[in-house]
């Protein structure tokens, strides 16, 4: 899938979102969109690279550190120590 079929689809699910909410105003939609998409991409990412965190980062395009950060927030990862 292309860059602009996934965005066509984001926009198809958004509008649909906004029809459900039946005239009612959204609330913190830049967040929520943030969190539902970010777990299933941490989530995919972590599995196609077998868990590996320094690939996973590079094909993200994230640091290592926010990696893990991200995944400590979506209880994908144990916040204890490292070791």
């Amino acid at each position: 899938m292309g860059h602009d079929k996934l965005e066509a689809c984001v926009r198809g699910n958004l509008h649909q979102y906004l029809d459900d909410l039946q005239g009612q105003e959204p609330n913190n939609m830049y967040e929520m969109l943030l969190r539902t998409v970010e777990k299933p991409l941490l989530e995919l990412v972590m599995e196609q690279t077998r868990n590996n965190q320094s690939k996973a980062a590079q094909w993200l395009g994230l640091n290592r550190n926010t990696l893990r950060k991200k995944l400590v927030e979506h209880g994908m990862l144990d916040a204890g120590p490292r070791g």
